[in-house]
């Protein structure tokens, strides 16, 4: 088939390649400007490299965005990872529309950080949709799902390396391919179903000692690698990234308050919240470079009796 693809970074890459490597013809690739200083997006260098026409608009609602989309005279068009808005007059221009990924078993959370708030929120099964975009944010019929378990210590970087992202690249061929032959079925969301969640950024990743244990950990592995979770000490900001959870089973082995270091080991440091401890077994100050919990201790002379977030 003929396809345009619509994406960045090393997803839109990754289904760039895929399409290539089983002998399908891209006509052109549309990808969001860099900004000012940044690397090349993995996507457009990618596509240069391969001699494919790119196209990089501010705006995709703006007619020379429309008359490139029309000049590439495409079966498809492919969504791959897009944060710039698509119009629906640009995304029916290809002749059989445009098919989507995202990476919720949709209706459920729709919006920016669909992969974070499901590990925040403790749930135990996510996956991705291919649906077809409209004007709504994530809103269109799906055309193929796949369910995948979320493990109750698997971080945003496990998810998404080992399971989104690979399952995503291959799903979006499958449904191309249904889309192609005339034998997709589109399914309309259940809009009592539909939750939408803003972005998890900084804000949203600050650890609150005062929270249960369970909230604070999913907190962490959910901003594990981004936005990362954090907290302060002397007032600048710690990040927290790989770490353990123990529960509390009687009075007796709570140790120190909440928010306060327990214990510094070789290779990590404990801190006490409701309910149990975290063990951050990975960390980096403000202004620093990510090290064992245990190394970063030592640098920042932090030890038992420490009280953090304040």
């Amino acid at each position: 088939m003929r396809i345009a693809i619509i994406g960045q970074q090393d997803f839109g890459k990754a289904v760039l390649e895929a399409f290539l490597a089983r002998g399908d013809e891209v006509a052109g690739v549309f990808c969001a400007p860099e900004k000012p200083g940044a690397k090349a997006d993995p996507l457009r260098a990618a596509a240069q490299e391969k001699g494919l026409p790119v196209f990089q608009f501010k705006s995709l609602r703006g007619p020379e965005a429309h008359e490139a989309m029309k000049g590439l005279k495409a079966d498809l068009g492919i969504m791959a990872y897009v944060l710039q808005f698509a119009p629906d007059s640009l995304i029916k221009i290809p002749r059989l529309g445009t098919i989507q990924y995202h990476p919720s078993l949709l209706p459920k959370y729709r919006g920016p950080s669909s992969i974070n708030w499901p590990i925040i929120r403790g749930d135990t099964r996510t996956g991705l949709t291919i649906f077809r975009p409209t004007e709504g944010l994530d809103e269109g019929p799906v055309v193929l799902q796949k369910e995948c378990s979320l493990g109750p210590d698997e971080t945003l970087g496990d998810v998404y390396f080992n399971k989104l992202f690979p399952m995503g690249v291959k799903t979006m061929l499958e449904a191309a391919d249904l889309v192609f032959a005339g034998k997709h079925k589109e399914t309309v969301q259940d809009e009592s179903r539909a939750s939408y969640e803003g972005w998890c950024r900084e804000a949203e990743a600050r650890i609150h000692w005062a929270s249960h244990i369970d909230f604070i950990y999913n907190v962490i592995r959910g901003c594990n690698p981004a936005p990362g979770a954090w907290t302060t000490l002397n007032g600048k900001k710690l990040y927290l990234y790989d770490a353990r959870k123990r529960l509390f089973h009687r009075f007796a082995e709570v140790v120190g308050k909440v928010g306060e270091v327990s214990d510094v080991t070789e290779s990590s440091f404990k801190v006490t919240a409701q309910g149990g401890m975290i063990e951050v077994l990975r960390a980096r100050g403000e202004d620093g470079k990510k090290l064992s919990g245990g190394e970063f201790a030592r640098a920042a002379g932090l030890t038992a009796g420490t009280i953090l977030g304040n």
